[in-house]
This record gives C-alpha cells, sequence and structure tokens, in this order.
C-alpha cells in the first residue's frame, strides 16, 4: 500500500527500528524492493535520484506509485538528492508524494533560504520534504564530493535549521560517505545524540552501503529512521548481468532480468533485518 513517508518515519522512530529507502532505477529494481519487503512483511521506500526521473520520466514514477499501491505492505515513494528547484518541480509534477531538497552544496543561510522555500512547494503539494545539513563526500548521482569540501552536521545549527525550514525529517553527516568506505567507517555517535537532543524530527543517513551492523544498530538506537542504500543494490544487479552474460549459452532476457530481481531482492532483505524492520508491516 502506498504510505507517506512521513508515517513510515515516524512509526519507525517509536518502534525502534529504521526504514530502508533504495534507490531504483527501473522495473526490475522496483520488483526486487517490493517482492522483498512483502516476503519480510517489513514496510520499504523506493527512492528515485533525479538522473532516474530524467530518464524514466513520469512513466517510472507511475511505476513507482503503482506498484507501492498494489503491494501489501506499506510502500513510501522519494525523490532523493533533488539540489534544484527544477528537480523539484519535476517530481511533484510527476506525482512524486516525497522530496529530498538537497542545498546541502550552498552556505548554510543559502541552504536554508532553498530549503525553506522548496519546503513550503512541497507542502503545497502534499508532498513531505526531507534536507541535509553538512555534506558528505563520496559519490552520488554523477556528483563526487572530495574529501576536502565534506561538513559534519553541526547540532545547533540543525535545531535551527529544522526550524526555520519547516522540513519533515532530517539527514545528518557524522562521518557517512556515499559509495564504498575506505577503510572502517567511523561514526560520531557523540556528535549524533547531541542532534537527536536537539532537533525534532527523525533522522536520516546517507551513504548505509558497506555500514557493519553495530554502527547501523548504534544509529538506530540514536534516533536515525532512515538509511539510504544504493551502491549495494546496484552493484547486485551489475553482477548479475555480468554473470549471465558471461555464460557459454546467453540466457533468455526474462531470465537474466529474473535473476537481476533475485540478486538485488538479496541485499535488500539483509537490509530489512539489519534496519531491524522486518514483521513491521
Amino acid at each position: 500500500m502506498l504510505t507517506p513517508t512521513v508515517d513510515l518515519l515516524k512509526a519507525a522512530r517509536s518502534g525502534g527500528y529504521a526504514l530502508g529507502a533504495f534507490n531504483i532505477y527501473n522495473l526490475e529494481g522496483v520488483r526486487a524492493v517490493v517482492t522483498a519487503a512483502e516476503a519480510a512483511r517489513s514496510p520499504a521506500i523506493l527512492q528515485l535520484l533525479p538522473s532516474a526521473l530524467k530518464h524514466g520520466g513520469r512513466p517510472l514514477v507511475a511505476l513507482c506509485l503503482a506498484a507501492a499501491q498494489e503491494a501489501t505492505v506499506p510502500i513510501a515513494v522519494h525523490l532523493d538528492h533533488s539540489a534544484s528547484a527544477d528537480d523539484i518541480r519535476t517530481g511533484l509534477a510527476a506525482g512524486v508524494p516525497s522530496v529530498m531538497a538537497d542545498g546541502s552544496h550552498l552556505s548554510y543561510t543559502d541552504n536554508v533560504t532553498f530549503t525553506r522555500a522548496m519546503a513550503e512547494l512541497a507542502h503545497a503539494h502534499g508532498a513531505s520534504v526531507e534536507a541535509e545539513l553538512g555534506r558528505l563526500t563520496g559519490t552520488e548521482d554523477g556528483l563526487t564530493v572530495p574529501e576536502y569540501e565534506s561538513r559534519l552536521t553541526d547540532p545547533d545549527r540543525a535545531a535551527d535549521f529544522v526550524e526555520r525550514t519547516g522540513v519533515d525529517a532530517l539527514a545528518v553527516c557524522i562521518g557517512n560517505v556515499h559509495g564504498h568506505y575506505r577503510g572502517e567507517p567511523k561514526l560520531d555517535f557523540e556528535r549524533l545524540d547531541a542532534i537527536r537532543r536537539r532537533v525534532s524530527v527523525p533522522l536520516v543517513l546517507h551513504g548505509a552501503s558497506g555500514l557493519p551492523a553495530s554502527l547501523v544498530r548504534r544509529s538506530i538506537e540514536a534516533g536515525v529512521c532512515k538509511f539510504n542504500v544504493n551502491t549495494e543494490v546496484r552493484s547486485a544487479f551489475i553482477e548479475s548481468l555480468r554473470a549471465s552474460l558471461t555464460q557459454p549459452q546467453t540466457p533468455d532476457l526474462l531470465e537474466i532480468m529474473r535473476a537481476a530481481v533475485a540478486a538485488m531482492g538479496t541485499v535488500v532483505t539483509a537490509k530489512l533485518e539489519l534496519f531491524g524492520s522486518v514483521s513491521r508491516a
């Protein structure tokens, strides 16, 4: 069933678990997430990056919405990392009921201005809004942020930011990265705890691919209600295609796609179990 993102976030926070938000690009990705969520009796989020929205257009959004509506568990649909007003307007016009207004590349003042305007726009359309304060290193949606440009979230500014922008959820930067981690991940839980004490809205952690279970569990204890997962699911899709195409006789195209769905579904299932959302639907 199609469910507002903010409702799922509030349920996760009160239930002491987190939601898996999985970036999808095609029918196979949608099917992998929904099928795994139904089997686990878990809520989940289908996420689209602006590049995926540009590639698939309204039909891709319609696919996500239809899959969510027909699912036997709560599924939300969310537009991820929208760094421009045009991206957000395009998503809202296509029917996306939840967006991320990403002003993390801007100065603090400009981020507040941009995010507040986008929150007002989204709320006028009945959509919920996630924003980011701080900046993650790594690569997402074709944009690479070098380590020297990354910024951790300031707890005091986080409280001011949420109050001034009116967002429904806040993505924080505490040492998490987009893409693969170099070496052992180190998250600043003292900072996360301080943010949680100052901010009332649900917290989000991007860059969940590759985080060890102990850090995920500690993050949930500190109030993280949503983890974004992209790299691991995408890698499973690519590796499955590679394996299918290197067979002596190339399988039927539908067999290739079914294998890709199964490969991605294995990753999704493992994440749902890790986030504690199994049997929460």
